[in-house]
């Protein structure tokens, strides 16, 4: 599990911060995780790290960070780093609070060295004049005085706990990175490490970050999913997926530059690597030709000397070795084929209505009466701020949790499955091991027929050389990954996805979403994920109000 925060000792550095990494390398198991990485961040740029999950994005920012060390290369700090990591650990008795003091920790040292250089003035002490003004330098570079106010205006944007008595384990995973991720933008660090920031953020959340990210004077090093948030900050993409020369690409031009640039390369790597095939043939059939030559041809015609033939022999055996050196040296390296997500056939019950819920409610977290109707082939967005119920609502249609008012009917037949929005606890067994259990206790329980079995394979999710790793030792979009094809393997009548591309790479989320819309399955999505809105424009929506005020109905057909 990741620390609550990694903070750097050093001193603020404003437009003279600095954050470089030459030539990272890093092995794991022995396998490769990073190579040859160089970047160099400065005050205002803004660098998105992209990359199919498990290709080390949050290896990176540790490594960046300092909260880990590189095999090869070098890391050159000049300036505080704030770290926002996709898990954070609670320890008992910690407060909201606690954390923002955490954070604010070089605001409020900075207050107390002021505090106590302008004491050292009034006994006119010949050092206190250095001391102070150098104390009031770095107050002022980190705004100290108005470190607190930002926090709470963070707090209150991002939708965040803003009672600083309030314990953090009685916080939501969601709560608690909000607050986390509050107290990082109100610090007022030279650089900001995010590691997927937008997960567990509204609308309202999303805005204020893309904002707060577009305007701030520090450098931000930003790992996401979230196309949008990509398109909307990131000046310069580094891209950690294979690439010809086997080291990470440097796109500028922002998001959009990376998406033609990461194009157009693919495009020359193909050609060369038709080029090389063609060059293979030629060669292959040199050589061949060359071997003929040496069989039949080596021996001269009836009356020639010993000492001729032996000359002749030799020569063609030099071509040969010459030919397969020039072959060798040509060896082909084909484009490594990414990981594609195949939708499995999910089936369809035309004209049965599948799942009805009616004036649906759970007391403190569903407020406002919910009633819709889900027949094959519906899709349906659940939208609304964080505290709407959408999870809450997922989980009813699930059958995991029970309404307060109301009641939730589904067909005899219907099978219904819901993605959740975090990943179970990661487990020493493998990901093969933990998807074929779940197989087997479908077929066991006749949920599912043997015939129609999936494969963990068959679905694109995970590549090979990960399935047979425990899960505790796979990323959390690889775990992510896991957990859409446990979702999956009962091929449901209803499939319910709550935030399904938090951790998700770029790809895959693109991969689903046309998975999605040719699905016969009835399909109800929520989602903060604004291209994911954008992409499903036309599907009908349900925005969840958590002021109970007034009931919310829909059909839920497309």
């Amino acid at each position: 599990m990741a620390t609550l925060k990694h903070r750097s000792a050093s001193m603020p550095a404003g437009e003279r911060a600095q954050l470089t990494a030459d030539g990272i390398g890093i092995d794991r198991g022995g396998r490769t995780v990073l190579s040859g990485v160089s970047m160099s961040v400065t005050p205002r740029s803004r660098w998105g790290i992209v990359g199919e999950n498990g290709r080390g994005k949050s290896t990176l920012l540790h490594i960046l960070a300092g909260a880990l060390e590189p095999d090869t290369g070098t890391v050159r700090r000049i300036g505080t780093l704030g770290v926002a990591e996709q898990e954070i650990d609670v320890v008992e008795g910690r407060t909201v609070g606690d954390l923002v003091d955490i954070e604010l920790a070089d605001a409020r040292d900075a207050l107390a060295d002021l505090d106590t250089s302008a004491e050292g003035l009034a006994t006119g002490r010949p050092e206190a004049v250095e001391r102070y003004e150098a104390a009031l330098s770095t107050a002022e570079a980190i705004d100290a005085w108005d470190a607190d106010r930002r926090v709470d205006l963070a707090l209150d944007h991002l939708g965040a706990v803003t009672d600083r008595s309030r314990p953090l384990a009685e916080l939501s995973v969601g709560q608690r990175y909000r607050v986390r991720l509050a107290c990082l933008l109100g610090a007022a660090h030279d650089f900001l490490l995010l590691d997927e920031p937008t997960n567990h953020l509204d609308a309202a959340g999303l805005d204020f970050l893309t904002r707060h990210l577009r305007e701030r004077t520090g450098g931000v090093v930003l790992v996401s999913h979230d196309r949008a948030l990509l398109s909307d900050v990131a000046t310069t993409v580094l891209d950690l997926d294979p690439s010809r020369d086997g080291l990470p690409g440097v796109y500028g031009g922002g998001f959009a530059g990376y998406v033609e640039g990461r194009r157009a390369e693919r495009e020359r790597w193909a050609a060369e690597y038709e080029q090389q095939q063609a060059e293979h043939t030629k060669l292959s059939q040199d050589l061949s030709a060359a071997q003929n030559r040496l069989v039949s041809g080596w021996r001269p015609g009836k009356g020639t000397g010993k000492h001729q033939r032996a000359t002749r022999a030799g020569g063609l055996v030099r071509a040969v070795h010459r030919r397969r050196e020039d072959l060798e040296a040509h060896a082909v390296d084909m484009p490594p084929p990414p990981l594609e997500f195949r939708m499995p056939d999910l089936p369809a019950h035309p004209g049965v209505r599948l799942l009805r819920a009616d004036e649906v409610t759970v007391g403190g977290r569903l407020e406002r009466p919910v009633t819709l109707s889900l027949e094959s082939g519906a899709r349906l967005v659940v939208t609304g701020p964080n505290g709407a119920g959408k999870s809450t609502l997922l989980s009813l249609l699930a059958r995991e949790t029970a309404p307060t008012d109301g009641r939730v009917h589904t067909a005899r037949t219907a099978r219904v499955r819901l993605l959740a929005q975090e990943s179970p606890h990661a487990v020493a067994r493998s990901a093969r091991d933990v998807f074929r259990a779940h197989v087997g206790r479908m077929v066991g329980e006749g949920v599912l027929r043997e015939r129609d079995e999936l494969s963990l394979g068959a679905l694109g999710l995970l590549a090979p050389a990960d399935v047979n790793k425990p899960l505790r030792e796979l990323s959390m979009g690889q775990q992510r990954r896991l957990d859409l094809a446990l979702a999956l393997a009962s091929r449901p009548h209803v499939l319910l996805l709550d935030e399904p591309t938090n951790h998700l790479s770029i790809a895959l989320v693109d991969e689903l979403t046309e998975g999605l819309r040719a699905t016969g399955a009835a399909v109800v999505l929520a989602t903060h994920d604004r291209q994911l809105q954008r992409d499903a424009g036309d599907w009908e929506r349900l925005a969840l109000d958590p002021a109970p005020s007034a009931r919310q109905t829909v059909g839920g057909r497309r």
